[in-house]
């Protein structure tokens, strides 16, 4: 192994991976860095302290910028294949979150979209180590996937039964009690059947007032149908435990614990 090596192996291990002491301590450090440059833009947004520590709100937040411009082109160097880096979800939204305090110089405000930032807290499950969660999430994804035939179609009775119910509510108490179309109507049945209940529409007659009653509490049993079906898929699915190493030349993560290859592109994890 040459030195070049070595020096961008090492890299990649503390920036890539949760696995190791500084590897954890580096991602804990740049978790803190954005939720400290989201809360200066926050603050930047109050007029009132805006306007006393101007100043020193501006400063700060050009030294989170300047570091997550450097942390972003240690990324870049630290892999074998750049490119795969740069145009990942992942990537972009470390781009696109530094690159507005530099735009400020030419467009005025628009250092307040730093607050993109905040989607890099998405890495938190990599940086807190948490990889049971990882592989629940893992779980639940491979569930959604497997009972999204039966979730259409559930999807699918559900929107029939709103058209339906709303439909015999527009003949029921008609435009003079706020029913004044069938769309109108259906949206008020769904407003109803998922319990959310804005308010805007109320039946009047007593039918109608039973009919909503119905609804309500056919909304409680429709909540539970799809928690059923993803709960049967995820009992069927596998409980494989995962890791954070992330492969150094394809950036692909959640491999199983003892792999020695990438299971994307067959590179050596561990050289």
């Amino acid at each position: 192994m040459t030195k070049k090596h070595s020096w961008k192996h090492r890299l990649h291990e503390i920036i890539y991976e949760a696995d190791t002491k500084e590897g954890k301590l580096f991602d804990v450090v740049l978790l803190v860095a954005i939720i400290a440059s989201i809360l200066l833009v926050m603050l930047e947004s109050v007029n009132s302290f805006d306007e006393k520590y101007h100043n020193y709100l501006n400063i700060c937040e050009w030294i989170i910028t300047i570091l997550f411009s450097i942390e972003y082109i240690l990324r870049v160097i630290s892999i074998k294949k750049p490119l795969r880096y740069i145009f990942s979800f992942y990537g972009i939204i470390d781009l696109l979150s530094t690159i507005p305090k530099y735009l400020s110089f030419i467009f005025i405000g628009s250092h307040h979209l730093v607050a993109l930032r905040a989607l890099r807290l998405l890495r938190v499950f990599r940086i807190l180590k948490l990889t049971r969660y990882i592989g629940a999430s893992n779980t639940l994804l491979v569930a959604m996937r497997a009972s999204k035939a039966k979730i259409s179609v559930f999807l699918f009775f559900v929107v029939i039964i709103c058209i339906i119910l709303g439909t015999i509510m527009y003949m029921i108490e008609g435009a003079a009690n706020g029913f004044t179309s069938i769309p109108r109507s259906v949206y008020w049945a769904i407003v109803t059947l998922t319990t959310v209940g804005f308010g805007d529409i109320a039946p009047q007659t007593p039918l109608g007032q039973f009919i909503a009653s119905i609804i309500m509490i056919l909304g409680y049993a429709i909540i539970a149908i799809p928690t059923g079906i993803v709960s049967s898929e995820i009992a069927k699915s596998s409980k494989d435990e995962n890791n954070t190493q992330a492969c150094p030349n394809c950036l692909k993560e959640k491999h199983k614990n003892n792999a020695k290859y990438c299971y994307n592109c067959g590179s050596v994890l561990n050289e």
